[in-house]
This record gives structure tokens, C-alpha cells and sequence, in this order.
């Protein structure tokens, strides 16, 4: 039987914040393999760094340039990379083709752009997996971030997974498509705006009367899980990682 081999693309703020997450991603894609009866190998570069979307969204191209390079390189001879963050992959997806463009790495980084992939997109549309037998007793809502829908595309893989979670009931807020407030640097330049977008997607949240809110972005979670805390909210938030490992053995 073939070997697929298979890169976890772990974004920093993953690995900085929310390490459980990246195990959670790998437990499930392994899970997913098995009942598939597909024979990947799972492998990790603990040299990877940052896929340097932040400095490309604060105009530091040179930078971002100098980070995707150490990127494409990194995950070169994988037959498909994933990673839990719909954002981050976008960046790879799509604007390295325009920082690469005409470049040494013209063709490495158009490859690397065809075999990576957001983690739930990976599942559905590669895999063709939509039953993980996960289990998760509770009622969520789910908010789709914006890099998700608007960058890299994402549309019904998230909620052809949560549909099959035993137990879980789906409840969808207002405006779920909407920004939550935190656009990386956006939440620390506009504190107070970011600040009342939050407040509005989690009052839209508990209108929902749902316990949870699911993405699958751990920075839009982070912005929401702050605010809540902050104001000591009867809801939590999860990124859908989590979520599907649950029940999984």
C-alpha cells in the first residue's frame, strides 16, 4: 500500500497558544485515515516558524518574503500539508503566488499552494470524511471568520462535520458571518471598535442560547474567549479541532 505522506502545517499561534489544538488535528486526520484505510504518515518540522502573515498585512513584504521562503522549503517533499487555521493556509494559498511571482521559487511556492490545506476542507473534500464518530453533548453556534470565507473559501465543510457529532445540536446566530473584531494587528490599532464587534457576535452567540461557539480560528476564538471572560459570559468557545476529537479513541 502507497505511503501518503502528509505535513502538519501548525500556524505560531497555535503553537504558541493553543499547542492542544495541533494534537487535537492530528489525532482526528489519523482517526480519519484509519476508517478511510488510507496509509498516511503524519509528519512534523519542528523548525517551522510563522507563514509571515502578519508582517504581509502590516505592508512588511520583505519580511513576509524572507519567512514564506523558509515555508516553501520546509514543506517541500509532503504530498499534502494541513493546517488548523483557514487564514494562514490562505496566505500560503494565495499570496505567495503574488510575493513569489517570476522567483527562484516560482514553482515551489504555485506547488505548494495546489497540496495545502484547512484542515476541515482536507477532511471533506480530500478525504471525503464527514463521520468522524465524534461525540460532544452540547448545543453551539458557529461563527465562520472572515480570512476563512473571504480568503481561502471555506464554505460547507465545517457543518457537514458538526452535523454528523453525536449529540451536538447546531444552532445558527445572526450575522455568523461576520467579523468578530479581531484581524490580528486591527484589534490592538482599533481596541475600542474591535472591542464592540466582539460584543456584538457574542451577544448574537447567546441569543442563540447555544453553550459554545465553534471556529475553526484560534485567533478569532482567543478575541471572543477574552471578551467573555472579561465580562464573565455564560459561553465558551472551541475551535472545531477540539471539538471532533472528542469522543475519539
Amino acid at each position: 500500500m502507497m505511503t501518503i505522506l502528509t505535513g502538519l502545517f501548525i500556524p505560531c499561534f497555535v503553537d504558541q497558544l493553543y499547542p492542544d489544538t495541533g494534537f487535537s488535528m492530528l489525532k482526528v486526520l489519523k482517526h480519519a485515515a484509519e476508517k478511510k484505510h488510507v496509509h498516511m504518515e503524519f509528519g512534523y518540522n519542528p523548525e517551522q516558524t510563522c507563514c509571515g502573515q502578519a508582517a504581509y498585512n502590516g505592508g512588511y513584504w520583505d519580511e513576509a518574503k524572507h519567512l514564506g521562503e523558509k515555508v516553501i522549503r520546509d514543506f517541500n517533499n509532503y504530498a499534502y500539508v494541513v493546517g488548523p487555521s483557514a487564514s494562514c493556509v490562505a496566505m500560503i494559498r494565495n499570496h505567495y503566488r503574488k510575493m513569489f511571482y517570476n522567483s527562484a521559487l516560482h514553482n515551489e511556492s504555485n506547488a505548494l499552494s495546489k497540496k495545502i490545506f484547512e484542515f476541515t476542507d482536507f477532511l471533506v473534500t480530500v478525504m471525503g470524511m464527514e463521520d468522524m464518530g465524534a461525540r460532544f453533548p452540547a448545543t453551539v453556534t458557529i461563527h465562520d471568520a472572515c480570512a476563512a470565507i473571504r480568503d481561502y473559501g471555506l464554505t460547507h465543510q465545517p457543518r457537514r462535520l458538526l452535523q454528523n457529532v453525536k449529540e451536538l445540536k447546531i444552532v445558527e446566530m445572526k450575522d455568523h458571518d461576520v467579523c468578530c473584531g479581531f484581524g490580528g494587528t486591527f484589534s490592538v490599532k482599533h481596541e475600542a471598535i474591535s472591542t464592540a464587534m466582539a460584543e456584538q457576535k457574542v451577544q448574537h452567540a447567546l441569543d442563540s442560547n447555544a453553550a459554545y461557539i465553534v471556529s475553526t480560528e484560534s485567533s478569532c476564538l482567543m478575541h471572543l474567549q477574552g471578551f467573555i471572560d472579561k465580562q464573565g459570559l455564560p459561553l465558551k468557545t472551541i475551535h472545531i479541532a477540539d471539538l471532533l476529537a472528542q469522543g475519539i479513541n
